[in-house]
């Protein structure tokens, strides 16, 4: 699996996919930035005059709603529905589920148009399961990877989607299998948006890949490992912003199959 992970890695590059993002403002920049590193082609676009053009023309959209509003809200509902419509994968970040019923709302409606894959923390991925029996802490995690495996079992049943508990241990759950993947580092949370950016390349590596649990793997340990390695080169969040941009931007299949720690049940 290994090989075939990091052979995913090389399809992305010799293809770059057009990666729709509707994604919030205080990682734009991040994730436009991560996706082109690793060879992807990323547009942010939240127009709802051009929504549908937009879709047609991508590989797959990214809807993320870290910083909602009501314009937006529609914006993405629209992407999600032409997305469906058209058959094209898209990713949804549900960022602070469960902090308001504005966003529970959004994302009640978002779902049914069943995303092909879900990205979230621990606590967020409990909250659209409406399993939460914790408060939470808008846009960061009060459980572990492991507390979220029923309600993200749940959530993959329920709408025929590939969840991904991002956190300590990535854990990459469908109908059939779960994965985990324990690569990345601690410092990497000192680091704003790089959830979001994990997101984003799950929509590039997902736009040209068939199995998509694969693909979310893929794309996992991708950012893990090179936030793994940037860590070991950085003096602190900084620096580990630019150095992980550009591990994803040079990573070797060595550094790639040396570093990887993935276990699948």
């Amino acid at each position: 699996m290994d090989k075939n992970l990091w052979e995913k890695v090389q399809f992305v590059k010799q293809h770059s996919p057009l990666v729709h993002n509707i994604t919030n403002y205080v990682v734009m920049n991040n994730t436009a930035n991560a996706l082109l590193a690793v060879g992807a082609s990323p547009i942010m676009a939240h127009a709802k005059s051009e929504i549908h053009e937009m879709v047609n023309i991508a590989h797959s959209v990214v809807i993320n709603i870290g910083t909602l509003d009501e314009y937006w809200s529609e914006s993405m509902l629209m992407a999600a529905e032409a997305a469906h419509s058209a058959k094209k994968p898209w990713v949804l970040d549900p960022v602070g589920a469960g902090a308001t019923s504005f966003r529970d709302r959004t994302l009640n409606k978002l779902l049914q148009y069943h995303p092909t894959v879900i990205r979230g923390n621990a606590s967020e991925i409990i909250a659209l399961a409406k399993a939460n029996t914790t408060t939470t802490k808008g846009v960061d995690s009060t459980a572990k990877s492991s507390e979220a495996s029923e309600a993200a079992q749940f959530l993959a049943e329920q709408y025929n989607t590939v969840v991904c508990i991002s956190g300590e241990t990535d854990i990459i759950i469908d109908t059939q299998q779960t994965i985990f993947i324990n690569n990345g580092h601690s410092m990497m949370t000192k680091v704003t948006g790089l959830g979001c950016s994990a997101t984003a390349l799950i929509g590039a590596f997902i736009g040209i890949t068939e199995n998509i649990t694969e693909a979310v793997a893929a794309a996992m340990a991708l950012i893990g490992i090179a936030g793994e390695i940037a860590v070991s080169e950085s003096k602190g969040p900084g620096t580990l912003q630019v150095n992980l941009i550009d591990k994803l931007y040079n990573m070797t299949e060595e550094e790639f199959i040396s570093h990887l720690k993935i276990e699948r049940l």
